[in-house]
């Protein structure tokens, strides 16, 4: 059963610090990553935005669809899947014409082979057409399309859900463990698989959703348990151990090889066991020392990550492209680690600015909607 919603603030600086760390990790070569959570444990940036997307989503859609009945809730949610859709088409039109533009206006075609996007200069009609159905996707543009097919196959899935949330979930690891045994995974364009496969996951997507019906008050015994917190933090640091062991030369001598091939490397295609246990344990530690009234989160020092969660979509999409932008700029200029900084600072001004201009706008239009209404009701 979906408990009465109750606003979040954390899901929305979490959000938006997801989208942070998406932008900063997709600018490569650089030291930025550092700022980033993938070098110091299994999760990143990625698994945090789908489980807070599956959560988010059953708390929209899955109201809906109690109150107003299944065709309501799913028509609403695929038009939601449409505007993902749309939202995807545009950024991979600028973004295919930036990159090609860039590539041929400064001689550096090696730029159209770094962001996979030479392919449309040999099959353009194809490439193009392969780009509408998402099998083919630039560097960096693989998150939005595996959030549309998670989306599309929600509206059943929530169904089944809102009656058997547990039965869902069972069945959400059982594909999950399918699609890693078996190899389960959509094919991509000129070749291979995504590089987010959908089946595998789908397990964070649902299992935000399980949270958000329940699960998480169900599960809100675990987080008085000390044991289950003491675990959560020594994996926690473990997996900081084993992931700065693949990063710095020389420090991989002191992980011991058996183990080292077990986690390194980081299966991020097929999301492995350890990614989601990680993430979990992350999700208990926040949940433990952040509860839902933190005074901390009314600080004007986190309002911009708040604001870039509640504006995801399009902080998002604008973040992807200036990722792009920031690799031409320090690859064309300085890459010194303050030119470096400089930029991923700028990047991240630039998306918080347009979360502002967007929680604006929705105001704007909110009290001309209800101006218009009074003037009708006179």
């Amino acid at each position: 059963m979906l408990l009465k919603p109750r606003r979040d603030v954390r899901l929305d600086l979490f959000r938006g610090l997801a989208n942070w760390l998406i932008f900063l990790g997709h600018i490569p070569d650089s030291a930025l990553a550092w700022f980033t959570t993938r070098n110091y444990g299994f999760s990143d940036g990625a698994d945090l935005f789908v489980l807070i997307s599956g959560y988010t989503a059953t708390f929209v859609f899955g109201s809906m669809m109690m109150e107003r009945g299944f065709v309501i809730g799913a028509t609403r949610l695929l038009r939601r899947v449409w505007q993902l859709y749309v939202a995807h088409l545009l950024l991979f039109l600028v973004y295919l014409t930036a990159v090609h533009y860039i590539a041929h206006s400064f001689d550096d075609l090696h730029l159209m082979d770094q962001f996979n996007v030479a392919p449309l200069m040999n099959f353009p009609a194809e490439t193009l057409s392969q780009g509408l159905i998402l099998k083919f996707k630039p560097l960096n543009l693989d998150v939005l399309p595996l959030y549309i097919v998670l989306m599309a196959a929600f509206p059943v899935v929530l169904w089944f859900m809102l009656r058997w949330r547990n039965a869902v979930m069972i069945g959400s690891l059982g594909l999950y463990l399918a699609a890693r045994h078996y190899e389960l995974n959509l094919p991509s364009y000129p070749a291979g698989v995504w590089y987010f496969n959908p089946f595998a996951w789908q397990l964070l997507f649902v299992f935000g959703a399980w949270l958000a019906l329940g699960g998480a008050a169900a599960s809100r015994w675990l987080l008085s348990s000390r044991t289950l917190l003491v675990l959560s933090c020594g994996f926690v640091l473990f997996a900081l151990v084993v992931t700065l062991a693949e990063r710095i030369p020389g420090f991989r001598d002191y992980v011991p090889e058996a183990l080292a091939a077990v986690f390194i490397p980081n299966d991020k295609t097929n999301l492995s066991p350890y990614r989601v246990i990680h993430l979990a344990s992350l999700v208990l530690i926040v949940v433990s020392l952040v509860p839902i009234d933190w005074p901390g989160l009314k600080s004007p020092l986190l309002q911009p990550l708040i604001r870039c969660g509640q504006q995801s979509l399009p902080v998002f999409c604008i973040g992807l492209f200036l990722s792009f932008i920031a690799h031409f700029l320090l690859d064309f200029g300085s890459e010194g680690i303050l030119a470096q900084i400089l930029v991923g600072a700028a990047g991240l001004w630039i998306m918080t600015g347009v979360a502002y201009y967007r929680t604006w706008s929705k105001g704007v239009d909110r009290s001309r909607s209800s101006e218009q209404r009074g003037e009708a009701g006179e």
